[in-house]
């Protein structure tokens, strides 16, 4: 009988310690949904972004990738941003895909514009660059460093 008491006791301390780490996971991950506004921005190909990429202005994260979708009549990558509400970006901003390194997480930057005007909920960005592909610059330099001319 006491046994049974003891493995249930037990029991509940690893529950109860797989809950706090669960809870300090989530809280750490930043997974939580953000106030703040959404943006929209339209992409090429945006190889490597993953709901949940950081935004980031100047190197520091400023919000989220909330979706990542295929438009239709058009095949861009339709991205949409959760942006924290004490920032506000100009109008003529722009936002490209980027990476952390060769094998760092991909994250979008925004490079600030100068207009007067701030983007407001629901705005496209008017100029978006997406991502490189890395393999095709590879082939390109080592196809192209080939000798093309006479050698005397």
């Amino acid at each position: 009988m006491s046994n049974n008491i003891v493995e249930t006791v037990i029991g509940a301390v690893v529950i109860a310690i797989a809950a706090m780490f669960l809870f300090f996971a989530y809280r750490t991950a930043d997974l939580a949904p953000g106030t703040g506004y959404e943006l929209i921005a339209k992409f090429g190909t945006v190889n490597g972004v993953n709901v949940g990429a950081d935004v980031r202005m100047s190197g520091i994260k400023i919000g989220s990738v909330t979706s990542t979708e295929l438009e239709s009549p058009s095949f861009l990558a339709l991205v949409k941003l959760n942006i924290a509400s004490s920032v506000q970006i100009p109008k003529d901003s722009s936002v490209r895909v980027l990476a952390d390194g060769l094998l760092g997480d991909t994250f979008l930057s925004i490079e600030p514009g100068g207009d007067e005007a701030n983007m407001n909920a629901g705005d496209v960005f008017r100029f978006a660059q997406g991502s490189v592909n890395l393999m095709d610059l590879v082939g390109q330099a080592i196809y192209s460093s080939g000798s093309g001319g006479d050698s005397k």
